[in-house]
Protein backbone atom coordinates (compact mmCIF):
# COMPACT_ATOMS: atom_id res chain seq x y z
CA UNK A 1 0.00 0.00 0.00
CA UNK A 2 1.61 3.51 -0.48
CA UNK A 3 1.09 6.24 1.26
CA UNK A 4 -0.03 9.36 -0.33
CA UNK A 5 2.60 12.08 0.05
CA UNK A 6 2.27 15.82 0.17
CA UNK A 7 2.07 18.21 -2.94
CA UNK A 8 5.29 18.89 -4.46
CA UNK A 9 6.44 22.33 -6.34
CA UNK A 10 6.65 20.05 -9.45
CA UNK A 11 3.43 19.30 -9.00
CA UNK A 12 2.17 23.21 -8.05
CA UNK A 13 4.30 24.54 -11.46
CA UNK A 14 2.73 21.64 -13.47
CA UNK A 15 -0.98 22.64 -12.34
CA UNK A 16 -0.04 26.09 -12.99
CA UNK A 17 1.39 25.28 -16.78
CA UNK A 18 -1.97 23.46 -17.25
CA UNK A 19 -3.91 26.67 -16.62
CA UNK A 20 -1.91 28.73 -18.68
CA UNK A 21 -2.22 26.29 -21.61
CA UNK A 22 -5.97 26.34 -20.91
CA UNK A 23 -6.24 30.43 -21.18
CA UNK A 24 -3.91 30.12 -24.38
CA UNK A 25 -6.24 27.97 -25.49
CA UNK A 26 -9.41 30.10 -24.94
CA UNK A 27 -7.84 33.09 -26.56
CA UNK A 28 -6.91 31.03 -29.63
CA UNK A 29 -11.18 29.94 -29.68
CA UNK A 30 -11.67 33.78 -29.15
CA UNK A 31 -9.60 34.34 -32.36
CA UNK A 32 -11.32 31.92 -34.07
CA UNK A 33 -14.67 33.31 -33.39
CA UNK A 34 -14.12 36.74 -34.27
CA UNK A 35 -13.60 35.36 -37.74
CA UNK A 36 -17.43 34.00 -37.58
CA UNK A 37 -19.19 37.40 -38.51
CA UNK A 38 -22.75 35.46 -37.05
CA UNK A 39 -23.28 32.66 -35.08
CA UNK A 40 -26.70 30.71 -35.40
CA UNK A 41 -28.28 31.25 -32.15
CA UNK A 42 -28.70 28.34 -29.75
CA UNK A 43 -28.88 28.51 -26.20
CA UNK A 44 -25.90 25.81 -25.68
CA UNK A 45 -23.46 27.89 -28.21
CA UNK A 46 -24.65 31.46 -27.41
CA UNK A 47 -23.39 29.89 -23.20
CA UNK A 48 -20.31 28.57 -24.41
CA UNK A 49 -19.09 31.80 -26.77
CA UNK A 50 -20.26 34.25 -23.87
CA UNK A 51 -17.82 32.39 -21.54
CA UNK A 52 -14.96 32.66 -24.20
CA UNK A 53 -15.16 36.17 -24.54
CA UNK A 54 -16.23 36.98 -20.45
CA UNK A 55 -12.92 34.80 -19.39
CA UNK A 56 -10.70 36.66 -22.33
CA UNK A 57 -12.37 39.58 -23.13
CA UNK A 58 -10.91 41.51 -20.13
CA UNK A 59 -7.19 40.33 -20.80
CA UNK A 60 -7.34 41.33 -24.56
CA UNK A 61 -8.95 44.73 -23.60
CA UNK A 62 -5.39 45.31 -21.65
CA UNK A 63 -3.96 45.13 -24.88
CA UNK A 64 -6.54 46.46 -27.09
CA UNK A 65 -6.09 49.80 -25.19
CA UNK A 66 -2.76 50.31 -26.49
CA UNK A 67 -2.47 48.41 -30.04
CA UNK A 68 -5.02 50.07 -32.73
CA UNK A 69 -6.24 47.83 -35.56
CA UNK A 70 -3.76 47.74 -38.38
CA UNK A 71 -5.92 49.32 -41.77
CA UNK A 72 -8.79 49.96 -38.90
CA UNK A 73 -9.69 45.84 -39.34
CA UNK A 74 -6.90 43.96 -38.07
CA UNK A 75 -6.40 43.56 -34.65
CA UNK A 76 -2.89 41.86 -33.63
CA UNK A 77 -3.20 42.59 -29.95
CA UNK A 78 -4.25 39.02 -29.15
CA UNK A 79 -0.65 38.39 -31.29
CA UNK A 80 1.39 40.57 -28.43
CA UNK A 81 -1.25 38.96 -25.44
CA UNK A 82 -0.68 35.59 -26.47
CA UNK A 83 3.60 36.55 -26.23
CA UNK A 84 2.98 38.24 -22.86
CA UNK A 85 0.94 35.27 -21.71
CA UNK A 86 3.53 32.51 -22.75
CA UNK A 87 6.75 34.90 -20.91
CA UNK A 88 5.00 35.67 -17.66
CA UNK A 89 3.88 31.13 -17.50
CA UNK A 90 7.76 30.37 -18.30
CA UNK A 91 8.63 32.76 -15.93
CA UNK A 92 6.40 31.96 -13.04
CA UNK A 93 6.67 28.38 -13.77
CA UNK A 94 10.45 28.47 -13.50
CA UNK A 95 10.15 30.30 -10.24
CA UNK A 96 7.60 27.49 -9.17
CA UNK A 97 9.50 25.08 -9.98
CA UNK A 98 12.91 26.55 -7.85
Amino acid sequence: MRIPTAIGREDIANYVDALFVVYLILIFIRVLLSWVPRMPYNPYLRSAVRFVEETTDPYLNLFRRFIPPIGGRLDISPIIAILVLWVVAGLVSDALRG
